[in-house]
């Protein structure tokens, strides 16, 4: 009994700590100016900053040349000029994790100050003229000497997920007014129209790999915003179904992500995808988790595949340039989100050995 009373007390005291460092991290982006894809310091093909621009993070100068164009790839290897304010792409993830801690700050405190906040960052990124993004990613993940946009740009976009949570969550709350509804509702839909009728987005929606799960992730969550549930479901059960048969062996293995020099790491993105778009299916009625192939390929077999990798029943032996722990730390945390949504209790053996391991380090 006493071993419980102190297990209860340590997670209470250690969820207050939590908390406390949420609001604190929250409080300080009250003040914060608004993040704007026309703060970059370089111009897009465009000549619009309003347009969105990004550099393939595995293209470098290329050593052979003078002006070290055409740029030439590391697969892995990320350069860190596509990592600063030239582009767009550090202020984008500015962007979208402050949404998220406001996000959090306002549903664990009901401060509206968070909502308030968030919503004024919102409108800064999409909707007022000044600093407004114009809805589609033309020049992301560009490559210097070789093109002015790739369809791999689109899955940097793959974060706007959590906009659309906040704003369900602000017009729930009624703090969402009339002119910014519809004026986020107008932006994703023109949005989703250049995602599926642009040459870049039509072509991301034909990769093989992480690239296509995370193309239909991002579409599918933004037509649920737009509430077109009956294009999702019927998108689900036909291209998703599709995707899941040919990425995922009927052991397990995923060879278009085993194939990469961070193996592991995509391996688990691309699964991550996966319960997404499952998750999407759970809310419009259709059942991906278990859906399977008649030579047993499913999103499950693909997490059976990684779980003797993490309860170190076998040691990793494909490419995998940079450290496991955060990719691991994602894996575990899905297999616990899997066995919530889904009831799934194929993972429980597996949880139970992690959890004794971290419990024999503390």
């Amino acid at each position: 009994m006493l071993l419980v009373s102190v297990s209860s007390c340590t997670n209470a005291q250690n969820k207050a700590k939590n908390d406390n460092y949420l609001l604190q991290k929250a409080d300080s982006l009250l003040t914060v100016k608004p993040f704007s894809v026309v703060n970059k310091t370089g111009l897009p093909p465009s000549k619009n900053k309003h347009d969105y621009m990004s550099i393939g993070p595995y293209w470098w100068p290329n050593p052979n040349t003078a002006n070290g164009l055409p740029y030439i790839r590391k697969d892995g290897e990320i350069n860190p000029e596509t990592r600063n304010n030239f582009t767009d792409y550090v202020e984008k993830n500015n962007f979208i994790s402050a949404v998220k801690t406001l996000s959090k700050a306002y549903q664990t405190s009901n401060k509206k100050k968070y909502a308030t906040k968030n919503l004024a960052l919102i409108k800064a990124w999409f909707l007022d003229d000044e600093t407004k993004m114009n809805p589609n990613v033309n020049f992301g993940q560009y490559i210097p000497g070789k093109s002015e946009g790739r369809c791999f740009g689109i899955i940097e976009f793959g974060g706007i997920t959590a906009v659309l949570q906040f704003l369900d969550v602000a017009k729930a709350n009624n703090l969402l007014d009339k002119k910014t509804e519809q004026g986020m509702y107008d932006w994703f839909l023109e949005y989703s129209n250049w995602l599926q009728n642009s040459k870049l987005g039509k072509e991301e929606a034909t990769r093989k790999n992480n690239h296509a799960t995370h193309y239909d992730v991002q579409l599918l969550t933004i037509l649920m915003y737009l509430n077109k549930v009956d294009e999702v479901k019927n998108y689900l059960s036909t291209t998703t179904k599709a995707r899941i048969f040919s990425q995922i062996e009927p052991d397990g293995s995923q060879p278009l992500e085993l194939a990469r020099t961070k193996s592991f790491s995509y391996s688990v993105m691309n699964l991550h995808g996966f319960l997404e778009l499952a998750e999407l299916g759970q809310k419009v009625g259709l059942d991906l988790w278990n859906v399977t192939s008649k030579d047993g390929r499913s999103i499950k077999k693909g997490y059976e595949f990684m779980l003797p990798y993490i309860t170190n029943k076998k040691k990793w032996e494909y490419k995998q340039i940079k450290s496991k722990k955060h990719p691991e730390d994602k894996l575990i945390a899905d297999l616990k989100k899997a066995r919530q949504l889904f009831k799934e209790d194929n993972f429980d053996e597996a949880l139970a050995m992690i959890n004794q391991r971290n419990t024999l380090k503390h």
